[in-house]
């Protein structure tokens, strides 16, 4: 299989073992392959003419004879340019994630996005005068099985209609998103790449950097901590111009299209009522005492200490050995745990390292953090991790390839209908790395390893559930006053260390350099309010296992329908056969009773000896 990356190579002098890189060769066999520019080409003369077959016409195509015959045509060949567009701005953002600080990647994926742009310009009618038609004749329409097939599509769609624009409106909109928000997230993300963090005197790119704040070593901690703040506080002033020019630029967006608050259009797109997600962080906020307040306090007095340095947050605990995970033996643990569950899952989870799915090394340039991209139905899902050996690298690989199960199982749904919805897009994630968790707790008997690998995992779900809402009520705060006027980066401090102190608790000292930590989370940049989809995910996970762990009776086949069916169900729907449902109020108090259960079985750990 030729590798389609001519850049990239696997990373293979590392105490991890060889770590993969991935072959895009499923896609393109490179930047300049001929079939590529034959793509690309065809991506703009196929949209221009499916605009001049139909651009006008649905309205009468809708009261023909053949309405439905006609109207599923039309919808399976704007579903087929979907695939291929999105084939193509898949490769060059995978290209360009492997190395953002490269500008030869760089010019190609700017070149992409603009040709991109230009192409799907001419198909942005389709859904404006779809959503025109009346509810009547589409209905009727839709009794052919044809179009029948993407009535999930069409409700969803309709959805938006309130919020639409006249059309060459929306095309202003679409046209100028590459010198728009595009530009700004690439300026983000290639200056987050290019940064350099002195530690000891060498110089250190983020993801080893922030690697540290979880080494042993207290003193290098801080180290790595204060390396942080002193880089971060160096570009402070790009990141808050960042940071306000995309709020207001979403300001405008919502104020044009009349939602009526800044969070609006997020839960719009994640198909779930404000109401469930207002549900959701107020059960959050009302739990930040008896969860993170509580556990950080509990940490603190294993350290010895009253209270713990921000740097000391998810440090592994004292007197507990640590060790180097080999990527090959974390392959093995989650295919394991996924397996136990389904086999078929572990097949799929499979595939990944055996077709070189995965690109899992360190490299200077490579985007941070880590993700599974879906691409489209037609090829598979990438994953993308930063592997550095850790309990929580094991963990993380266990979510990504969640995703990616989740990702291959929609697939058969298309283009269209394949696509899920954030809050229900963490489900599989977070699910897989319950399982990898309790695989590896029933495996361990020594009280010390148990109680570090409860901890982690208290921690992991405090990340995600505790961090995550408070990241969101930042993000209100910021999108708020933004809309009053331009923000100082002392503002954004300012609100920032609300949060986190309201949300890590008394047990957290947020010492001097930690106000300027929002400005790395790209979630804030890519995605406003996206984060509270982990939040939603981890406790519908809770709900979910237990459930599972009451041996209901033909659960792994409804779990693997419920992936299966992408986008084209609501979170209602699809929660309904495990007798869940997220608009009960409380729901959310049930999932977070699992956390509570694990921090008082830390608390129970720490009483039996004296006890006995």
């Amino acid at each position: 299989m030729a590798p389609s990356d001519p850049f990239a190579s696997p990373v293979t002098d590392t105490p991890y073992g060889e770590l993969p890189d991935w072959n895009l060769g499923d896609l393109y066999s490179a930047p300049d392959a001929p079939e590529l520019t034959a793509d690309l080409a065809r991506a703009l003369s196929d949209s221009v003419a499916f605009e001049e077959r139909y651009k006008g016409k649905l309205g009468e195509l809708a009261t023909g004879e053949e309405a439905g015959k006609q109207l599923a045509e039309a919808v399976a060949a704007f579903e087929a340019l979907e695939d291929l567009l999105g084939r193509i701005i898949s490769y060059a953002g995978l290209l360009h994630a492997g190395d953002t600080s490269d500008p030869v990647r760089s010019k190609f994926y700017g070149d992409v996005q603009e040709k991109i742009t230009a192409a799907s310009s001419h198909l942005l009618f389709f859904q404006l005068e779809l959503n025109r038609l009346e509810d009547e004749a589409l209905e009727q329409a839709m009794a052919e099985p044809a179009l029948g097939h993407y009535r999930p599509w069409l409700e969803d769609i309709r959805r938006d209609r309130p919020y639409e624009l006249e059309d060459r409106v929306e095309q202003l909109f679409h046209e100028k998103s590459v010198t728009g928000r595009g530009a700004w997230n690439r300026l983000f993300d290639e200056t987050m790449a290019s940064l350099r963090f002195e530690i000891d005197g060498e110089s250190l790119a983020i993801e080893p950097t922030l690697n540290f704040l979880q080494d042993p070593d207290g003193a290098r901690r801080k180290a790595a901590a204060e390396a942080l703040a002193a880089t971060f506080k160096d570009n402070l002033r790009l990141f808050t111009h960042i940071t306000n020019t995309l709020a207001k630029d979403k300001e405008i967006s919502d104020r044009w299209r009349g939602f009526n608050d800044v969070a609006a259009s997020r839960h719009l797109a994640n198909r779930v009522e404000p109401e469930v997600v207002d549900a959701l962080v107020a059960a959050v906020r009302d739990a930040y005492p008896r969860l993170s307040h509580r556990y950080y306090a509990l940490k603190a007095k294993w350290f010895g200490r009253d209270h713990l340095d921000h740097w000391d947050r998810n440090a592994p605990l004292p007197d507990v050995p640590s060790r180097t995970i080999r990527f090959d033996e974390a392959r093995s643990t989650v295919l394991g745990a996924y397996g136990l569950f389904s086999p078929d899952m572990a097949n799929i989870a499979r595939r990944f390292f055996d077709e070189r799915w995965i690109d899992a090394g360190v490299r200077p340039g490579k985007a941070p953090g880590a993700f599974s991209h879906p691409t489209v139905p037609s090829a598979h899902p990438y994953v993308l991790l930063n592997y550095q050996g850790k309990v929580r690298d094991v963990m993380t690989l266990a979510h990504e390839l969640g995703h990616g199960v989740h990702q291959v199982l929609a697939a058969p749904q298309g283009a269209l209908m394949a696509p899920t919805p954030l809050t229900m897009a963490e489900t599989a994630s977070v699910f897989g790395e319950m399982l990898t968790f309790k695989s590896l707790l029933v495996e361990t008997t020594d009280p010390t390893e148990r109680k570090a690998m409860l901890a982690a995992k208290v921690e992991d779900m405090i990340n995600t559930v505790v961090r995550q809402i408070a990241f969101y009520s930042f993000e209100r705060a910021v999108h708020i006053r933004r809309a009053e006027g331009e923000l100082t980066a002392e503002d954004i401090c300012a609100e920032w260390m609300k949060v986190q102190a309201e949300s890590l608790g008394p047990a957290i000292r947020l010492q001097p350099g930690y106000e300027v930590f929002w400005s790395y989370i790209p979630h804030f940049i890519h995605s406003p309010f996206y984060v509270y989809a982990y939040a939603f995910g981890d406790c519908l996970v809770n709900s979910l296992y237990a459930v599972y762990e009451d041996a209901a009776a033909g659960f792994q086949e409804k779990y693997l329908a419920m992936l299966k069916a992408g986008g084209s169900k609501h979170h209602r729907e699809l929660l309904a056969p495990f007798g869940l449902d997220a608009s009960d109020p409380d729901f959310w108090s049930r999932g977070l009773g699992v956390i509570d259960g694990l921090i008082g079985e830390l608390e129970a750990m720490e009483k039996a000896p004296a006890d006995g």
